[in-house]
C-alpha cells in the first residue's frame, strides 16, 4: 500500500556545533498536498479472481489449460526440418563421450578418469533397433510395423499421434520429442533405422517405393 505523501518544504541551516546550541527555524508548509490514490494490485487480482470464481470463469479456464495439455501429449509438435527420404543414406553414429569429471564407486574406486572417452557401446547393446518414420504417412507406417517387430524395434514417429496409432495397431509406438534424437543421430529423413553395429550405430535412411 502506498502512503499518502507530503510535501514539506523547510528553510534555514542547522548549525552542528559543540559550543552553540542546536536551532531550526519553521517556514511552514508550502503548497497543498494530496494523497496519492492507486488501487492495491493485490486487492483488485483478488477481487478480480473471486468474480471470475463466482462466474465459473476459473473453472472454464482450468478446462481449456487441460485440453490443449491432453492434445499437446497426444499429438505432440512434429519435429522440424524432418522430410521424406529420396535418396538412401547410410552412415556411422559414434557414440562415444568424454567424461568431463571422474567416476568412483561408492567405495572410492576409480571407474571412470576425468578426460576419458568412453563409448556406452562397450558395455551396454542395443537390444533394439530404433526405427524412425512420419506418423501421418501412412505408407510409412505400414512399412515399419510390416517389417519390424516390437521385440526387434521400438518405432518412433517424428510427426503424428503415437495414441492413435498404438488404438489402432495394438502395439506401442514412441515420439522423439523436441527431435533430440534425430538431430543427435544426424537424421534428416524418413524412414530412417538405427541399429548397433559393433561399437558404432548404423544409420540408414531409407527410399519408400514410388518416392521421388
Amino acid at each position: 500500500m502506498i502512503r499518502a505523501l507530503e510535501i514539506l518544504v523547510a528553510g534555514g541551516l542547522l548549525s552542528l556545533s559543540t559550543s552553540a546550541p542546536l536551532t531550526a527555524s519553521d517556514h511552514g508548509v508550502v503548497g497543498q498536498t494530496f494523497p496519492i490514490i492507486e488501487p492495491d494490485l493485490l486487492s483488485t487480482i483478488e477481487n478480480r479472481l473471486h468474480t471470475l470464481q463466482a462466474s465459473g470463469g476459473i473453472d472454464r479456464m482450468n478446462a481449456v489449460f487441460r485440453q490443449r495439455a491432453e492434445a499437446r501429449i497426444r499429438r505432440p509438435k512434429p519435429v522440424e526440418g524432418i522430410s521424406a527420404a529420396t535418396q538412401p543414406r547410410i552412415w556411422a553414429f559414434d557414440p562415444s563421450v568424454t567424461i568431463d569429471h571422474e567416476v568412483r564407486d561408492p567405495k572410492g574406486n576409480l571407474i571412470v578418469a576425468a578426460g576419458q572417452t568412453v563409448n556406452p557401446l562397450a558395455f551396454v547393446a542395443m537390444r533394439q533397433a530404433l526405427v524412425f518414420v512420419d506418423g501421418d504417412d501412412s505408407a510409412q507406417m505400414a512399412w515399419a510395423t510390416a517389417t519390424h517387430r516390437d521385440l526387434d524395434a521400438k518405432i518412433i514417429l517424428v510427426s503424428g499421434s503415437p495414441f492413435e496409432e498404438m488404438t489402432k495397431r495394438k502395439r506401442r509406438f514412441y515420439f522423439d520429442q523436441e527431435g533430440r534424437l534425430t538431430q543427435r543421430f544426424g537424421i534428416r529423413h524418413t524412414p530412417a533405422v538405427a541399429r548397433q553395429d559393433g561399437q558404432v550405430v548404423r544409420i540408414s535412411e531409407i527410399v519408400m517405393k514410388g518416392a521421388s
